[in-house]
């Protein structure tokens, strides 16, 4: 149990100060690049608006949870179905958080080479989308209206700065601190159990390694963040490194949810060029790093001993950074438990005659993972007819709707439109 909890901490230490300065750039980039602004760049079906998106995806710190609803809603607000797709495949595989801490744990060539295969697989799922989708309609019809911001405001500066300290810290942490921690637990746990030749002993071919990881990769559920140190311990028992990345690339961008929305949203053939593109790029990367690049290239950091080879200064910031990490970390659990106590469920089922006679009612919705969820139902739910206000808890997975002649027939149309469900 000691050696558990010292791998753990080896490697929260290694990770945290890439991590703080992963969430402090990523609070800038949203502050800086406004999804809504490229959205006349997306909206055609060639080349240039698939690389545009795929351009858009790869620095972007979402989560992999809230890229679905993110592209569904661009979709809905006139981007193409590969502009769509392309955004969908670059972006979870990457994000400048997941970069830094590729950098601190996998070394620098990894980092780089992960946003560059992010980029091309994404711009060769999206055209691959809009061929075998080039004969099916467009269907957008999402109005801006009331979610879009005045052409001419001008937010002061220091708004910015709150605002982009509240995305990283607040939004951005509460959707993946429990993945961080997962994916530590995880690490942690392979390296002191696996043995040190597991993967030489076991799956020496490096092939057959790739398709058992990916076999175990594309159901499972792990953000890009959180894959690193998962990479990084099965890289110290001997996976190669052309099979750590098919981890780190089907790991995040694929799961059984991710699978059903796509396809209902998008359609079966949108869904097949999504998981041919990230499937396929995944193995044919793999192949090259292992085939044609230096085996030196890729050596993890030794976790255990990860602290040696750096100065005294770094040591201290990284115990500072890990403090500051934890406790942030702590922050966002008590707001988790404090929202989940806010509120009484509303049981009112659809068809129900007294919904148009009141002001507010309180529906439940399942499928919300994280905040960028919470932002497209509310934006869904906006678009309606005399709808003034929606307060939605990703806590009690319920939205508060206020407004006038409130229709809950069509709450539950423009919810299940972004790829959720309206349950009561």
């Amino acid at each position: 149990m000691k050696n558990y909890f010292d791998s753990f901490i080896a490697i929260f230490m290694a990770m945290a100060p890439y991590l703080l300065l992963g969430f402090i750039i990523a609070g800038i980039l949203n502050e800086v690049f406004k999804i809504k602004d490229f959205r006349k760049k997306i909206g055609q079906k060639n080349l240039k608006s698939v690389v545009y998106s795929s351009m858009l995806g790869v620095p972007l710190p979402l989560c992999s949870c809230g890229v679905i609803p993110t592209g569904i809603s661009l979709h809905k607000s006139g981007a193409s179905k590969g502009s769509a797709t392309s955004f969908m495949i670059s972006t979870p595989q990457t994000g400048v958080d997941s970069i830094l801490v590729t950098w601190s744990l996998l070394g620098l060539p990894l980092a780089l080479i992960r946003p560059v295969i992010a980029f091309v697989t994404g711009v060769f799922g999206g055209a691959l989308t809009n061929t075998l989708t080039k004969n099916e309609p467009e269907e957008h019809g999402e109005k801006e209206g009331k979610t879009a911001s005045m052409p001419n405001e001008k937010v002061p500066f220091i708004t910015k700065i709150k605002n982009g300290f509240k995305y990283s810290f607040v939004e951005f942490l509460d959707d993946i601190s429990l993945w961080i921690l997962m994916g530590l637990s995880i690490a942690a746990f392979i390296t002191v159990v696996i043995p040190e030749d597991f993967f030489t002993l076991y799956l020496g071919n490096r092939f057959l390694s790739m398709i058992v990881v990916l076999v175990a990769s594309v159901p499972l559920y792990v953000c890009a963040t959180s894959s690193v140190p998962i990479a990084a311990a099965l890289m110290l028992k001997g996976l190669s490194p052309g099979a750590a990345l098919v981890f780190l690339m089907a790991g995040p961008a694929t799961n059984a949810a991710t699978v059903t929305v796509i396809w209902r949203t998008l359609g079966f053939r949108t869904l097949v060029s999504y998981l041919v593109s990230i499937i396929g790029g995944a193995l044919i990367f793999g192949f090259l790093i292992d085939s044609f690049l230096p085996a030196s290239w890729f050596i993890p950091a030794d976790i255990m001993d990860i602290h040696e080879h750096h100065s005294p200064f770094f040591h201290i910031l990284s115990i500072v950074s890990s403090v500051v990490l934890a406790l942030l970390l702590l922050s966002s659990y008590i707001r988790k438990i404090f929202n989940r106590k806010k509120g009484k469920v509303c049981s009112m089922e659809e068809g129900c005659s007294e919904c148009s006679k009141v002001d507010s009612i309180t529906v439940t919705i399942e499928g919300m993972t994280c905040n960028h969820c919470v932002a497209s139902v509310k934006s869904a739910i906006l678009e309606i007819e005399g709808i003034k206000e929606v307060e939605v808890n990703l806590q009690t997975k319920t939205a508060i709707v206020k407004g006038k002649d409130i229709n809950l027939p069509e709450i539950k149309k423009a919810v299940e439109s972004r790829g959720y469900k309206v349950v009561g």
